[in-house]
Parts: C-alpha cells; structure tokens; sequence
C-alpha cells in the first residue's frame, strides 16, 4: 500500500506543524497532492482506468478547494505551501 500510516505522519509532520495536526489546511493539501501524484503515475500506466480518473479529478478539486480557503485566510500561508510543494498557481 503506497500510503501506510508512517508515510501520513511523516506529511503532516512536514507541513501540518505537528504529526497529530491532521486537519491543517496545509496538511490537508499535502496529503492530497501526495495522493494525486500517486493516482497520476497510476494512469499513465492504466489509460482507460475511469474510476480513479475520476477520482483524481475530485481529488484536485478539493486540493483547489483549500488553496482557495487559505488564499482568502492567509496569504503568506498560502504562498509558503505552493512554493514547498511545487504547485503551478
């Protein structure tokens, strides 16, 4: 399994402040682009794999839902997460 209970800590640890701080917006989005990097590799190998391009379309929704909360709550933060995780906006 790609994402065992080691490597979850080990993300919001990095970017959540905290291992136990799962719930920070800037955990939350690491757990996902971890998730969508995963499902991404996945379909460049399964083409016609529709249900977890599906998934991989929420998934980012979602991600982009919270860089848009953090965005109106705390530029900085915002600013910071992006630059760490290479994301393009």
């Amino acid at each position: 399994m790609y994402l065992t209970k080691e490597v979850k800590e080990k993300i919001f640890k990095k970017h959540g402040k905290d291992a136990k701080n799962t719930g920070s917006a800037e955990g939350q989005i690491a757990l996902f682009t971890h998730r969508i990097n995963h499902l991404t590799e996945h379909l460049k190998n399964n083409r016609k794999d529709y249900n977890t391009e599906r998934s991989l379309v929420k998934l980012v929704g979602k991600r982009r839902a919270l860089l848009d909360y953090l965005t109106k709550k705390d530029i900085m933060r915002y600013r910071a997460i992006v630059k760490e995780l290479g994301l393009r906006k």
